[in-house]
């Protein structure tokens, strides 16, 4: 059968739009949306067998009983959905009412063609309305993570509008102790700050064991800014609470859910954040990221170097101390779950490497020791042996007891590549 044959077959099942006469024939030229290639169809059919023309209605088509007809108007709905919120991409998507999918797979049947002939109604309404919506916001469509979601549920005649959220990475540094990455719910309390109806007693009601984080000395300038519903801090691991964090930095991700702002400057958050934590905390290097970067800063492997303050139980010469430094550098340390962390930690072995180990000898019992291991290397343990935990270490190979009295981390790196890959961030921003 030739095409118009097969046009024919389709008009003789019923009042047949054109949108859905032509989606039968999607796959047939290009430049043209169903509806002209419906209408063509028609005039070429009726010109063929030297009939009248007879147009139809799409208001009065049996297949899409008049949905094709609707596409400004949901257009225009999705642009009023997301009023003041700022947005550069979107996709649309469609639950299509199961009458018209059973319609579809009538009307080819009947005509005899293969059901999946053309496209089906979701394609279409997705492609028209989403052409609309490019049109009256000034966006682009982007089918892999858009700014905006539209789903549009026809039975229900209702439009799902999902705000995705936003990312800014950046390093941080830590420029005081006992300051945690991420808030710390008080765990006598659940972080309610009541036990029973009174006060609890171990946070004394804050609901927190420490007042402040890098958390919440950044996250609200971010949510503030960008005039979000919340935000969630990423870090590229942690350092302990008592550390320092220096040098160039760790990596972080603070996510804002539901933005209604994602044009911001940078350089001016960068400078708002770094006010607002009043020298506690100092962010550097902020940009607009895409959602991969979260699980970048999360599972890219990583070294870090650290510099330990270290204090010995008993006198140790320079010589000793190089002696043992140097058998620590380019050193395979296997470490037992320490029991520092072993409340949270699974209880089994890691093999660590030691890249670089150095040091200088302040007096007979105190040194600064430099680190640089492989990420998930426990710096403490390996100053200390942890009672036999970790071998070797450096109170293991000196013969002495050692413990770290002050710990920084100056440097978090990528193992083999950069955490700043441009393909990770928004580009032109």
């Amino acid at each position: 059968m030739s095409i118009l044959d097969d046009a024919r077959a389709l008009a003789e099942s019923g009042p047949l739009c054109d949108a859905c006469l032509g989606r039968v024939f999607a796959d047939k030229s290009f430049g043209l949306t169903n509806a002209e290639r419906g209408r063509s169809l028609r005039v070429a059919a009726a010109l063929d067998a030297d009939e009248p023309f007879e147009p139809v209605e799409t208001t009065d088509c049996w297949v899409c009983e008049g949905r094709c007809a609707e596409f400004d108007e949901w257009a225009e709905r999705c642009a009023e959905s997301i009023d003041g919120v700022e947005f550069g991409t979107y996709q649309v998507g469609t639950r299509t009412p199961p009458l018209i999918e059973e319609n579809e797979l009538l009307l080819r049947e009947g005509a005899g063609l293969d059901e999946d002939a053309g496209e089906l109604f979701k394609s279409e309404f997705n492609r028209e309305v989403g052409k609309r919506v490019g049109q009256l916001t000034e966006t682009e469509v982007d089918f892999s993570r858009p700014d905006v979601q539209f789903t549009l549920n026809l039975e229900d005649d209702d439009v799902e509008t999902r705000v995705h959220s936003a990312f800014v990475y950046g390093r941080y540094r830590k420029l005081e102790r006992d300051i945690p990455q991420t808030e710390w719910p008080c765990r006598e309390c659940d972080g309610s700050g009541y036990q029973g109806k009174q006060t609890c007693d171990y946070c004394g009601g804050s609901g927190y064991l420490y007042d402040e984080s890098v958390e919440q000395l950044s996250a609200p300038v971010v949510l503030d800014v960008m005039d979000g519903v919340e935000a969630l801090f990423h870090g590229a691991g942690r350092e302990d609470v008592d550390a320092l964090m220096l040098g160039t930095g760790r990596p972080f991700v603070i996510e804002v859910k539901e933005p209604r702002r994602r044009s911001i400057d940078v350089e001016q958050l960068e400078g708002d954040i770094n006010a607002f934590a009043e020298g506690k905390v100092e962010v550097e290097g902020l940009r607009l990221a895409t959602y991969d970067m979260v699980e970048r800063v999360k599972e890219l492997d990583a070294n870090k170097t650290y510099r330990a303050e270290v204090e010995f139980g008993d006198d140790v010469t320079e010589e000793a101390l190089e002696e043992a430094l140097a058998e620590l550098d380019g050193a395979t340390v296997e470490q037992y779950t320490p029991h520092r962390v072993d409340h949270r930690r699974a209880s089994l072995t890691r093999t660590r490497d030691v890249y670089s180990a150095t040091g200088e000898l302040h007096d007979a019992r105190h040194a600064t020791v430099d680190i640089h291991g492989a990420g998930g290397l426990y710096i403490k343990e390996l100053v200390s042996g942890d009672e036999g935990r970790t071998n070797p270490s450096l109170a293991g190979i000196l013969g002495v007891d050692a413990v770290v009295t002050a710990l920084d981390v100056v440097a978090v790196e990528g193992e083999e590549e950069t955490f700043e890959d441009e393909e990770f961030f928004k580009q032109g921003e």
